[in-house]
């Protein structure tokens, strides 16, 4: 037995455990037992005759063995969903190009440079899909995503410390700003002294392991006032929109927020500086890829207009 009997079912979960990071988120998304995950992974390797995965507390890390078969499950797996799609009489598609979004991109940021790349380069299609930078920095660097927006905050380091380097373009560096209803007394001026951000109540994201809340301003010398939790931007911002508190919000998000909702700076305290990234490997990118970014940079000007 060598690796040319490697099933297809088995590269799918090896690129699935590769791009989740974990054994279980990956069962997770393929609607299978981690047992079975297990047996794949078994089998994988078995067939290569060596590891692919380093197991680590934290999870997996493809090893350089496992580089080159993801690479290349990458490539036939991609052939294999293409070839299904023309049997059952879809039109080919000439270019993709896979791009992973942190979830304020796919707002505003993301559908109209797609919209955009449509009218310029009609050959080209775009696969995309929301995950936490950790998950689309693995799947940059296993191969399933071409290009990834990332967002960033101080100090701005790096998204992993791995080699080579990302290559990191910045797209935006804007302030963070909070959102509030339209009926609310800091509405009525230009911008929110940080001082009344005191005392009020705030719709945050669920909690994240480093305890951040996301949507409460940060840095307050108070136990916040939690009124909601939501994970979704548009129903944080409905729920503005409806009185019900304050959240914050990237700038890139500004052109997304509903009626009855306004978006302003804060002034006072340390400046809360985000960056909007575009991240890909230190490679030649395909010219579908290279098209891609230049409409997402662009993209990325037009919105960049403060409020």
């Amino acid at each position: 037995m060598d690796f040319t009997d490697v099933s297809l079912t088995a590269l799918r979960v090896f690129r699935a455990v590769a791009e989740q990071g974990t054994f279980t988120a990956a069962a997770g998304s393929l609607g299978y037992t981690q047992s079975a995950v297990s047996r794949q992974i078994a089998s994988v390797e078995r067939m290569a005759g060596t590891e692919l995965l380093e197991r680590r507390r934290d999870g997996v890390k493809l090893t350089a063995a496992g580089h080159l078969v993801m690479r290349r499950a990458t490539t036939v797996l991609e052939q294999i969903d293409a070839t299904a799609r023309e049997l059952s009489g879809l039109p080919a598609q000439t270019a993709t190009v896979r791009v992973g979004w942190f979830p304020s991109a796919g707002a505003a940021l993301l559908p109209k440079a797609i919209a955009a790349l449509r009218r310029t380069h009609p050959g080209i299609t775009v696969r995309s899909r929301e995950g936490s930078t950790p998950a689309l920095v693995r799947a940059l660097r296993a191969g399933s995503l071409d290009l990834a927006l990332l967002g960033s905050e101080p100090p701005f380091r790096p998204p992993d410390a791995e080699s080579p380097a990302l290559i990191l373009q910045t797209l935006t560096e804007r302030s963070l700003c909070v959102a509030v209803p339209a009926t609310h007394a800091l509405a009525r001026g230009d911008y929110i002294d940080v001082a009344d951000l005191h005392g009020q109540q705030w719709i945050a994201g669920p909690n994240t392991t480093d305890d951040r809340l996301m949507g409460v301003w940060p840095g307050l010398d108070e136990r916040p006032e939690i009124t909601h939790t939501a994970r979704d931007w548009l129903a944080k911002l409905q729920l503005v929109a409806a009185g019900c508190g304050l959240t914050t919000l990237p700038a890139i998000l500004a052109p997304a927020a509903p009626p009855g909702v306004r978006i302003l700076p804060v002034r006072g305290g340390p400046q809360e500086q985000r960056r909007l990234l575009l991240a890909y490997l230190p490679s030649p990118l395909s010219d579908a890829a290279t098209r891609t970014a230049e409409a997402l940079r662009a993209a990325a000007i037009e919105l960049d207009i403060p409020r």
